[in-house]
């Protein structure tokens, strides 16, 4: 399969989920634009290294206002973006009479509102050329719930159900959208967990990352952002092609109890 010729635009992909998707891609000869708050320049060098053009907007994807700046910016460059993938997420964990107001908001409008801002500016080239894929990131907890994680949880069951309206309404088209549903990764998000957990309950960080993967997922494997970068090439195949508002778990069996 090639992507040459096409554009690709990767949210939070200066790191983690995201760079691996972006590196997958450009290695179909995918051009690259990253975003994200992490190392943007050694970020840029491992895609292009891959040998196609890449470009980095920093929108802050809680502002609708950057999103459409990042979008304009990736028109201009490519002509338009052929393959989003929404992947752009933070986390807080808090039960729900405790969790503070400013991080809810904040997850929901990194989390899901900025998928639906991305979405809306993407299609119109998307239609105009009758193919896209859209490929959101949702999450394990998409499908299932997890205590203390409100926000999270609702903001990807939020996903979920837009990419089955997009789905929708471009099901007689050359665009498709679907979610890849990940259970644990080891990204710094994670590793965050981790840390936190082995601090609070004084046990080792190995301890504690056994823990965290036996509680909920039987392979007692992370799953690697490789392995999602893969699994957002196959979306852009032409097998692919009549696959439309799925939200496909990658998670170790977790959602399988």
């Amino acid at each position: 399969m090639s992507l040459k010729g096409k554009t690709a635009l990767v949210t939070g992909s200066t790191s983690g989920i995201g760079l691996g998707i972006a590196q997958a891609l450009a290695r179909q000869g995918a051009n690259i634009v990253l975003n994200g708050f992490g190392d943007a320049e050694a970020a840029k060098a491992q895609v292009a290294a891959l040998g196609v053009a890449v470009q980095y907007h920093g929108a802050d994807m809680s502002k609708p206002a950057e999103i459409e700046a990042m979008m304009r910016f990736a028109a201009e460059q490519f002509g338009g973006v052929d393959v989003l993938v929404n992947n752009a997420g933070i986390q807080h964990v808090a039960n729900v009479e405790d969790f503070p107001l400013e991080k809810w908001d904040a997850i929901i409008a990194i989390n899901l509102s900025s998928a639906f801002h991305t979405t809306r500016l993407a299609l119109p080239h998307m239609r105009k050329q009758d193919w896209g894929r859209i490929i959101n990131i949702a999450s394990v907890h998409g499908l299932v719930a997890s205590a203390g994680k409100s926000a999270y949880v609702a903001a990807k069951h939020g996903i979920v159900g837009l990419t089955k309206t997009v789905a929708l309404e471009t099901a007689t088209t050359g665009v498709t959208c679907n979610a890849i549903c990940p259970g644990w990764v080891l990204t710094p998000l994670v590793q965050k967990q981790i840390d936190d957990r082995a601090a609070r309950e004084g046990i080792s960080v190995e301890a504690a990352t056994k823990d965290l993967l036996g509680e909920k997922e039987p392979s007692l494997q992370f799953t690697t952002p490789e392995q999602l970068g893969e699994m957002a090439v196959f979306f852009c195949s032409d097998a692919a092609r009549n696959i439309r508002g799925q939200a496909w778990a990658n998670d170790g069996g977790w959602t399988a109890q």
